[in-house]
């Protein structure tokens, strides 16, 4: 069940909240997409594992996934060993993605850090032929990190401006009841006296101020984006 693009990221919901729109967006496309969860959840504060497996379905129905996984690691216990990695490489090569969207490098949860230094090593090891792990060789073609809510001044590479689809973004967002009926902060996103659902729609509103646009995901990526014609550039300068 080859998929053209995998989010990878340590807790159910924290897709929905950073890449959802970018999700739905290349299924409207015509692409197909993958989530893979690193853990269930089991030390939330709120709900429980078994709550939130549910909450991850049905989001994942709204975001319209070929499949999410779990990889089963422990919660607030991520570590980049030899057995998790080999864990998400098999996973890799089952989903053989060309785009794999990482969390951020930095985070204020433990979790999403490992989760993104995890993602990228295993990203690499799964196309190394003699590499012991299960499935065909494949190595993703580009990174991206997701760098929704981030406080320290890290400037996007670019922004997907999901204001088609930012109504189902919230829609799977809202499927995690337990996890932000009532809250104001969750993740790396800080309170500022708003609800969380008002909260995420100021954060998304400013990602796509940036683009001239209603709604946006802001990502960044390691290497130079290529561009073959500057007279088709987009985001109007002045």
């Amino acid at each position: 069940m080859p998929v053209d693009m995998l989010a990878i990221a340590a807790h159910r919901d924290d897709v929905e909240l950073t890449c959802a729109g970018t999700l739905l967006k290349a299924v409207d496309q015509g692409h197909t997409t993958g989530i893979l969860d690193l853990t269930a959840g089991e030390l939330g504060t709120r709900g429980s594992a078994a709550v939130r497996a549910e909450e991850a379905h049905r989001a994942g129905q709204v975001l319209g996934v070929t499949e999410r996984r779990n990889a089963g690691l422990p919660d607030a216990g991520l570590h980049n060993t030899e057995e998790s990695r080999r864990v998400v490489v098999e996973a890799i090569r089952l989903f053989a993605p060309r785009v794999v969207i990482l969390p951020h490098p930095i985070g204020r949860h433990p979790d999403h850090r490992l989760a993104s230094e995890l993602g990228r090593d295993a990203c690499y090891l799964a196309g190394l032929t003699r590499y012991e792990a299960k499935g065909e060789p494949h190595r993703p073609f580009k990174i991206l990190y997701a760098l929704a809510y981030r406080e320290d001044p890290v400037k996007p590479t670019f922004v997907v401006d999901v204001s088609d689809q930012f109504d189902r973004k919230m829609a799977a967002i809202r499927c995690y009841a337990s996890q932000f009926d009532d809250a104001v902060a969750a993740g790396e996103i800080f309170p500022t006296g708003q609800d969380l659902y008002s909260l995420i729609e100021t954060q998304n509103a400013h990602y796509g101020s940036l683009i001239r646009t209603r709604y946006g995901e802001p990502f960044l990526t390691q290497e130079t984006m290529q561009v073959e014609d500057v007279l088709d550039l987009g985001v109007k300068s002045m």
